[in-house]
C-alpha cells in the first residue's frame, strides 16, 4: 500500500511509514497492515527482530489521521471511530507484548497514535531533532495508545504533567520521562539499520548510544512534583494560580488551551493506574473507556471542528470555567460492560 512499506529485509522484519507530507500519520489501513505483518512474523523463524522507521525528517508519526473519525463521528456514526480506536490499541498491545526486539527510530515529532507504535518496542531510538508528545487534551480525548502507563511510571508526578500539559519532550526530556531508551545522532541511523538488518541483534545499539542531552524535565521536576499532586485537576490548578514560578505560568498557559473535562480523566486514569496491578492492558482498557464516549459524551468532535476543520482555535469546551464536577469524570471512565476492550490471549 502507498502509505507504508512492509517487508523483510536480512534478519529484519521492516516497517517504513511513507507518508512524510502528511507527517507519517497513521490511518485505520496502516494500522491492520502493521499488525498483520507483526503477527506473521511473529512465528517467523527468518525475523529476528522488526525494525520501525519513517521517511522524511519532520516526523517519524504526528498522530492517527483524524479526518476519517471526524467526518463519521459528527454525522452521529461513532462505529468507526470505536472500531479504530480498538484496534489500534489491541495494535499497541500487540508491540507492547512481542517476543522479538522491535527497534523504532524516532526523528522529528513523534506524537499521539505514533507514540502507540514508536514508543511501546523493546529498543527505542531517538536523535537531535525528536519531540514527543501527548497533545490528546487540546483535541478533547486523553492521552491514550497505552501511553498512560508511560505517564504512570514517569519520575513523580511529571506523567500528569506530560499528560495535561501536552508539554513536546525533547531527547534529553524523553530517555528521563520513559519514552525512549538510546540516544543515537540521527548520522548514524542508516549505517545502524543496514547492521540490524544483517545481523539480527538489537544488542548492537547499546554501544552505539551517546550521552543525551540534558533533562530540562529532570532540572524542573521539584516544581513539577508540587504543583501536580493533587487529587484532582481542580487542585492541580488551583495550585499552579497561586504559583509565582515560570514552569507554573507556562504549564498554565497549556493547559487553558486543553479540554477540562479530558485533563480531569487524564489525571484520574494516572492516579487509577498507580500501583501493584499497573499493566498496559489496564490502561489501554481505561484509556478505550473515554475514546468509546469521546464523539458522544466528551470534547473530541468539538476539539477536531477548532484545531483542524474550522480552525478558529476557540474550541467551546464543556466545563470551560475548568471546574469538572467528580460525577462527569466517572461518567466518562465507567466500565462498559459487553463493550469493553477484549484482547487476544498469548
Amino acid at each position: 500500500m502507498p502509505d507504508i512499506d512492509i517487508r523483510i529485509t536480512g534478519r529484519a522484519g521492516r516497517i517504513t511509514l511513507t507518508r512524510p507530507k502528511a507527517l507519517n500519520a497513521m490511518t485505520y489501513e496502516m494500522c491492520m497492515a502493521i499488525d498483520t505483518a507483526l503477527r506473521n512474523w511473529r512465528e517467523d523463524d527468518a525475523v529476528d527482530l522488526v525494525i520501525m522507521d519513517a521517511e522524511g525528517d519532520k516526523a517519524f508519526c504526528a498522530g492517527g489521521d483524524i479526518a476519517d473519525l471526524y467526518a463519521t463521528g459528527i454525522k452521529g456514526d461513532y462505529g468507526f471511530g470505536r472500531t479504530f480506536w480498538r484496534d489500534e490499541y489491541r495494535l499497541n498491545a500487540l508491540i507492547f507484548e512481542y517476543p522479538k526486539p522491535v527497534v523504532s527510530f524516532l526523528q522529528g515529532f513523534t506524537m499521539g497514535g505514533g507514540v502507540g507504535i514508536g514508543c511501546h518496542g523493546s529498543h527505542r531510538i531517538i536523535g537531535e531533532s525528536s519531540k514527543i508528545a501527548l497533545p490528546e487534551c487540546s483535541i478533547g480525548l486523553v492521552p491514550d495508545v497505552g501511553s498512560t502507563l508511560m505517564l504512570a511510571l514517569a519520575p513523580g508526578r511529571v506523567g500528569e504533567y506530560l499528560g495535561t500539559t501536552g508539554h513536546r519532550m525533547g531527547p534529553g526530556d524523553a530517555i528521563f520521562a520513559g519514552f525512549a531508551d538510546h540516544f543515537i545522532p540521527i548520522a548514524e541511523w542508516p549505517v545502524l539499520i543496514e547492521m540490524l538488518e544483517a545481523s539480527g541483534n538489537a544488542e548492537l545499539l547499546n554501544s552505539h548510544a551517546a550521552t543525551p542531552p540534558e533533562s530540562e524535565l529532570e532540572q524542573q521536576q521539584p516544581i513539577i512534583d508540587a504543583h501536580f499532586a493533587g487529587e484532582s485537576l481542580g487542585d492541580i490548578l488551583n495550585t499552579l494560580a497561586h504559583s509565582d514560578q515560570e514552569v507554573s505560568a507556562e504549564a498554565k498557559k497549556l493547559m487553558d488551551r486543553n479540554s477540562p473535562l479530558s485533563m480531569a480523566c487524564t489525571v484520574e486514569i494516572l492516579h487509577r493506574l498507580r500501583g501493584p496491578s499497573l499493566t498496559q492492558r489496564k490502561a489501554l482498557e481505561l484509556e478505550y473507556r473515554f475514546t468509546f464516549r469521546a464523539m458522544e459524551h466528551g470534547d473530541f468532535l468539538e476539539g477536531i471542528r477548532a484545531q483542524i476543520i474550522d480552525k478558529d482555535r476557540s474550541p467551546r469546551w464543556q466545563f470551560a470555567e475548568q471546574s469538572v464536577p467528580a460525577v462527569a469524570v466517572s461518567k466518562m471512565l465507567q466500565p462498559l460492560g459487553q463493550d469493553m476492550l477484549t484482547f487476544e490471549e498469548t
